[in-house]
């Protein structure tokens, strides 16, 4: 019985944002933006009467925004806009901050704005004609945007949405987004081209500018042929509110742009629009009835602050945009030919919100696919080992991780009954069957040190100190299984993870990844834009030194170097061939290897996904660049490439 006796147990000019902070156990990530458009198809009264508050689209604008707090912590604004209101009335408001709570910033001061106006005039209270037209703020149409910011700017200027102003009411553009352009350089000069002169090079200022650009052709075109029908400028302006052709605006802008992108629009009169990829990389859902139109990165954001059902919420399909039009019409409609969708698939291990009912299964079965994996690296010793995880972020994995090995145990179980039924009594029948696999919280975090952590200089030491860990659930004999999200940089998980869990003094620790390597760098919204912070890229490269390989690091400079000045069309990825030589698993070595110090008493192995798992588990979320090097737009391969001279060279710059 051998078997048994084992276990017993806020107003600026745009600027870039693509990104939010993660933390994985070895790494902080960042990543995209969450947008939020809500636009209220009835008129106020109505809502004033069926919700009690004409101020509904206010507050839910506040839930969709604080529900997608996990897509950005360091900026947040939120702009309105009046339908239909008299000239000389304040149709626009907008309030933007960069405070360290700043949907909560935003929305106090809101409240503060509302509650002086009708602490100022009390009549106010229970006329929403009079709140409509002298309250900011309160309105028919509203966009939300929460951040996390790049390249280290985190400036009020910085924050979305952006505005560009116009006296002539259609041609007021407001915009927030969550993408990133890999051709921004190109974008800039083509602005440069039609005459305007843009205030920075950033892919927002770019993107709404050009926007902007191809608006103001459409309004002249329609104020032209208003004109030649004998209508005066007053007369013209709600014919060109009808007849703008959002879609024809949206076709003409984007004509170049190559990135990933799920862009908000907001025109002065009262159209609105929401733009995705054509390859799918950043995501959008929407949800519309007879009151209500609204848009949000997330799925579960829109169903649970509107309650609705999972199958009432749609996917806004790659390409295409979809179009609110002033008077409450809404289209999905093309705008750039789909290509093959590359949704990204890091949405899916930790991004987006698990309570998607998608999302929650996929990173169960992200952690069911790894389990042979594990079992191979404790030799099947499930009785000494335990299961645990580090961050909150993967417990969906580790539960999905825990079920396939009980289900393992239970294999061994029933199998040990089949070979020992005569021999079994009801005592080592019982022992048997209540053996268990041993699950453990070993990592607690203590919330009260994460604020102090500010600078990269203290961030391992105070890491270290970030989470408590449980003594007395470990033996020697015990191998102890975590598992995590990701590992892109290893740095946190060298310097202190791997100490920390060292201290418990399990006979080996076993790190997962419920995801694959990670490779290359993106370009598209995750902060890995360089090439030698990736802790599979420094493995390689040390096996090509081991191995006396390392001219071909040599030759795939001289490769990148020679398409510098190639079309995009044409550019091909030659990253992938420092990794040709070798297997994932001699990769996953020597990142065992790099990342145990020597200090470390334990046996360390380290597990990662394989890429087809990963499609198995999150079918439809098939954008995998950072762990394949396939990228879905041209501009992807240039950013490998130019990342790839970046580190040859020496040089500490970001690929785009």
């Amino acid at each position: 019985m051998e078997f048994v006796s084992k276990q017993k147990q806020q107003h600026g000019q745009v600027a870039t944002c693509p990104y939010n902070n993660y933390n994985t156990m070895s790494d902080a990530i960042k990543h995209e933006c969450g947008i939020a458009l809500l636009r209220l198809k009835k008129p106020l009264e109505f809502y004033k009467e069926k919700y009690g508050s004409a101020f509904y689209g206010i507050q839910k604008m506040y839930l969709l925004m604080e529900k997608q707090h996990n897509r950005g912590q360091d900026g947040a604004g939120f702009a309105s806009i009046k339908l239909d209101v008299e000239p000389g009335e304040r149709y626009i408001s907008r309030v933007r901050s960069n405070d360290a709570q700043a949907i909560q910033d935003v929305f106090k001061q809101i409240n503060d704005r509302v509650n002086e106006e009708l602490t100022l005039h009390p009549e106010y209270a229970d006329n929403v004609a009079l709140q409509k037209a002298n309250i900011p703020y309160i309105g028919e149409l509203f966009l939300g945007h929460v951040r996390y910011g790049t390249f280290g700017k985190n400036s009020i200027e910085s924050v979305h949405p952006f505005l560009r102003q116009n006296n002539w009411m259609h041609r007021n553009l407001i915009v927030a987004g969550n993408f990133n352009m890999t051709n921004v350089k190109e974008l800039f000069n083509s602005l440069v081209e039609l005459g305007q002169h843009p205030k920075e090079m950033a892919d927002t200022v770019t993107v709404m500018e050009k926007i902007g650009h191809f608006l103001d052709d459409e309004v002249t075109d329609l104020y032209l042929e208003c004109k030649n029908n004998g209508l005066s400028k007053r007369e013209a302006s709600p014919v060109i509110a009808e007849k703008l052709p959002v879609a024809k605006i949206l076709k003409r802008a984007s004509k170049g742009w190559d990135g990933g992108y799920a862009m908000a629009g907001l025109f002065g009169h009262g159209d609105a629009f929401v733009f995705r990829d054509p390859a799918g990389i950043r995501p959008a859902y929407f949800y519309e009835d007879d009151e209500i139109v609204v848009v949000a990165s997330e799925r579960p954001v829109i169903q649970t602050v509107f309650n609705v059902t999972f199958d009432k919420v749609q996917e806004l399909q790659p390409g295409n945009a979809l179009i609110i039009k002033k008077n409450g019409t809404v289209t999905e409609e093309e705008i750039v030919v789909p290509s093959v969708k590359k949704a990204c698939s890091f949405e899916r291990i930790y991004f987006s919100r698990g309570s998607d009912a998608e999302i929650y299964q996929e990173r169960k079965e992200l952690g069911k696919l790894i389990l042979p994996a594990v079992l191979e690296a404790i030799e099947n010793d499930t009785d000494n080992t335990v299961f645990s995880y580090i961050p909150n972020t993967a417990e969906t994995s580790f539960y999905g991780l825990v079920e396939a090995a009980n289900d393992f145990l239970n294999q061994r179980k029933n199998k040990f009954i089949l070979d020992n039924r005569k021999t079994l009594t009801k005592d080592s029948l019982e022992e048997l069957l209540a053996v268990k696999i041993r699950t453990e919280k070993i990592a607690i975090k203590d919330a009260k040190l994460r604020t102090f952590i500010t600078d990269d200089s203290s961030r391992d030491d105070l890491v270290a100190h970030v989470y408590d860990v449980t003594y007395g659930v470990i033996k020697p004999t015990d191998n102890l299984v975590i598992i995590d999200d990701s590992i892109v940089r290893g740095t946190t998980l060298k310097m202190s993870i791997l100490k920390m869990m060292d201290r418990l003094n399990p006979k080996r620790i076993v790190v997962v990844s419920s995801a694959p390597q990670i490779k290359y760098p993106d370009c598209y919204g995750i902060d890995m834009a360089k090439l030698e912070g990736l802790v599979a890229f420094q493995a390689a490269i040390e096996l090509l030194k081991e191995q006396n390989q390392y001219k071909i690091v040599d030759e795939v400079y001289k490769k990148c170097k020679a398409q510098e000045n190639l079309n995009d069309l044409e550019v091909i990825n030659y990253v992938s061939e420092i990794y040709a030589p070798f297997s994932d698993i001699e990769i996953s070595n020597k990142i065992a290897q790099l990342l145990t110090s020597s200090d470390i008493k334990a046996d360390v192995k380290i597990i990662f996904q394989s890429v087809n798992n990963l499609h198995n588990a999150c079918p439809k979320n098939l954008g995998d660049w950072y762990f394949t090097g396939d990228y879905p737009t041209p501009g992807g391969n240039r950013v490998v490439n130019k990342a790839f001279m970046n580190f040859y060279e020496g040089k500490n710059a970001r690929a785009y």
